[in-house]
């Protein structure tokens, strides 16, 4: 990877948490189970992530509370960059969306940034991470000094995920997104996969 993808491809991630009004999160995640999993059906097939809280335990809390509540569902993959990763995590709906826009402490970098681990996305700022997450499609260590902390990693389904349609690239608009939802993605990027729905197995 050149200097200049990496340089586009950090930029891309700490501008990843575009907030409306970003302010500090109000409630309180539900403590995780150390480890758990969650079935992710989406719309090119089911894969499984399953998390460890001692990797990241401020993304695990905050995860579990996500899927828990629904979150994730009818979230469209809005931002797919081949050979590096692909990004999700903003509600269907504005109006979820901009309930569970606080952030979350950072946590140290335990894990590193391999193929088909999760991570949550953030901005320049600390204390950044929000909702959206990535799955890295390879090796991508050049992200662990960045605060980047994976929490888990796809344990069955990663063929699923590199098939997620790509060719909307990095276009989608993420103010339009939070502010309109998926009547934005779907007047204007029709064919983005999706996730239908994210449960946590038991």
């Amino acid at each position: 990877m050149t200097l200049r993808v990496i340089t586009a491809c950090l930029a891309a991630l700490f501008a990843a948490t575009v907030t409306i009004g970003a302010q500090d999160k109000t409630g309180q995640d539900e403590k995780a189970p150390e480890t758990f999993k969650v079935k992710f059906d989406s719309s090119v097939g089911p894969f499984v992530v399953e998390v460890h809280r001692a990797w990241a335990p401020n993304a695990a809390d905050h995860f579990y509370t996500l899927v828990k509540n629904g979150f994730y569902d009818e979230a469209r993959f809005f931002r797919v960059v081949p050979n590096f990763m692909v990004q999700f995590g903003i509600n269907a709906d504005p109006a979820v969306q901009t309930k569970y826009r606080g952030t979350i402490k950072d946590d140290p970098v335990k894990e590193s940034n391999k193929k088909g681990y999760v991570t949550f996305a953030q901005t320049s700022a600390p204390n950044s991470r929000s909702t959206q997450i990535f799955v890295n499609y390879k090796d991508n260590a050049f992200l662990d000094g960045q605060r980047f902390a994976p929490f888990g990693r796809v344990t069955s389904g990663m063929e699923a995920v590199e098939k997620i349609n790509s060719e909307a690239g990095e276009k989608p608009n993420q103010g339009a997104i939070q502010s309109q939802g998926n009547a934005y993605l779907k007047k204007e990027f029709p064919k983005l996969d999706y996730v239908k729905t994210a449960t946590i197995e038991k």
